[in-house]
């Protein structure tokens, strides 16, 4: 991951003057006009709580648009304060001390303050959160008002990427006292307002006045997101003008894009992985010859050429990816063998074995297709995928994580521990493969709050080795991030890779042309 050292990070943020408050170097960019983005990964039960957002569109009206965080992650990988000015850590890296941005206020006019970022992480931590940053907040024993500018955190165990954790798009700032009517409405401190919310159907905002990044970030009057989560659709709405930009292109149709003059094709390689965890504490997943014989009967190269058409490369059943400090790029593959595949089914004791996968494009574009070429390849190992294609609306909800086999994406994080302690951690809630092994706890743990970097890159090596050799998630491929953009838009030479649409901040970056 690119950015500022460790050193420099334990040290303060950013410095003063060389990075705008979005982290986009200071030029003159465009002001006024609007943003229409067609967008994928809504659903009706959408709603302005960060503990609930799992897919790109609530994670674009929210994140970059309507809501800070703490800390935010720039399209050069450059770690920048948002809400935070700067920061400081003990040489232990366990107590982390941010110095607030003052001057902010909310979209009601309270001012933004320590109350505000302290009632809003403990939301995470709430009995009965299931938030993806319960894990992150979890890690914290302590947070103490040191003065209405200024908090610090305890932690349980040092942890040297605590600033990058502040960024998780889970952890938007609310006004405390007001958090209720805050997830109600969308109340945040971000750049733009909101004009109107529709769940699953559209978002329009509108920019702030006065707004404490200034002009540096945040160059339309107003942004207007649409939910179309059918590919077809998206394109057609691209192609016909009724949106500038999408995410997520329809491959088979990806010379139709490249034939209009009026749109430019953004590709950028990330962490972004498709994946098909399963519960490796149910049976028959429960048994590491079963896995390991799942593992050898799915063809990653196939995937890749058929689902991803040549944008992406194959995974290793690891989620750390090629943008990842510690990512084990010389770890040798797991190539399609149905001969090993049906000896580790022997080992397990089974000729034959009958399992549903439930599948659904909601996923991931091309998900239903995956999960039936999986069928095939596993097929002559004697292992029968029944596929049960599952509703769009809702997928997120009622299928992933309550299945005991399913296809799903992650983004990726900036870090390893990101990564490992939001879905490979013992107990938390985003676990979807119920991962639970002692030696691979041990190494998070102790790479957690290690500071030498060769250290940490034995430590990761070998936590990817295990989930290689013995996790109970299928990662056959890593997919690029592949979106079109209109021409009447203009974007900065760099686009973002931790997550979509860049860091799905394009309505802060992006401007009219």
């Amino acid at each position: 991951m690119n950015g500022i050292s460790r050193r420099g990070l334990l040290q303060t943020g950013v410095a003063a003057g060389v990075l705008g408050l979005s982290g986009m170097p200071l030029r003159a960019q465009t002001r006024g006009g609007k943003l229409t983005a067609g967008l994928n990964g809504a659903s009706t039960s959408d709603n302005w709580d960060g503990r609930t957002f799992s897919d790109l569109f609530m994670i674009a009206a929210a994140h970059g648009t309507v809501f800070d965080c703490l800390t935010e992650v720039t399209a050069e990988g450059q770690l920048v304060g948002e809400l935070a000015e700067s920061w400081e850590a003990s040489e232990d890296a366990k107590t982390w001390t941010f110095n607030l941005r003052q001057g902010v206020t909310f979209h009601n006019g309270k001012a933004f303050g320590a109350d505000d970022v302290i009632e809003s992480l403990q939301l995470h931590v709430a009995e009965g959160s299931k938030s993806g940053a319960q894990p992150i907040v979890a890690g914290i024993e302590e947070m103490n008002k040191l003065t209405d500018s200024q908090v610090q955190f305890v932690l349980k165990a040092g942890n040297a990427d605590f600033p990058y954790l502040m960024s998780d798009y889970h952890l938007i700032i609310y006004p405390a006292g007001q958090v209720d009517e805050a997830i109600a409405n969308g109340i945040g401190t971000g750049l733009y307002e909101v004009v109107s919310f529709d769940p699953g159907v559209r978002f329009v905002g509108r920019r702030v006045d006065d707004h404490y990044k200034g002009d540096s970030a945040g160059f339309f009057d107003e942004v207007e997101y649409i939910a179309i989560n059918d590919t077809t659709a998206r394109m057609n709405a691209l192609m016909t003008g009724q949106v500038d930009a999408i995410n997520r292109i329809d491959f088979n149709t990806e010379a139709l894009l490249n034939a209009n003059p009026n749109v430019r094709i953004q590709e950028v390689t990330g962490n972004e992985q498709y994946t098909f965890p399963m519960h490796s504490q149910t049976a028959p997943f429960d048994d590491i010859n079963f896995r390991k014989a799942l593992k050898y009967g799915i063809n990653r190269q196939e995937m890749v050429d058929k689902i991803l058409q040549g944008h992406g490369s194959v995974g290793n059943d690891t989620p750390i990816g090629p943008a990842n400090q510690y990512y084990a790029a010389d770890m040798e593959p797991l190539a399609y063998d149905p001969d090993q595949a049906k000896y580790y089914m022997q080992q397990a004791g089974l000729d034959s074995i009958n399992i549903n996968l439930s599948a659904s494009d909601a996923a991931f574009e091309g998900a239903v297709d995956a999960a039936q070429l999986f069928q095939a390849s596993a097929g002559v190992a004697g292992i029968n995928i029944n596929v049960v294609q599952e509703p769009a609306d809702g997928y997120w909800s009622n299928v992933w994580l309550k299945k005991p086999f399913c296809a799903c994406y992650w983004s990726g994080r900036a870090t390893e521990d990101w990564m490992f302690s939001t879905a490979y951690e013992a107990g938390v809630p985003w676990n979807d493969s119920q991962w639970d092994h002692p030696r691979f706890q041990e190494l998070l743990y102790a790479a957690r709050a290690e500071l030498d970097s060769a250290t940490r890159a034995d430590q990761y090596g070998e936590m990817q080795m295990i989930l290689r050799d013995e996790g109970g998630v299928l990662i056959p491929m890593f997919a690029n991030y592949v979106q079109a953009v209109n021409n009447r838009i203009a974007t900065s030479d760099t686009i973002g890779n931790l997550w979509q649409m860049d860091n799905v901040r394009m309505a802060e970056r992006w401007w009219v042309a």
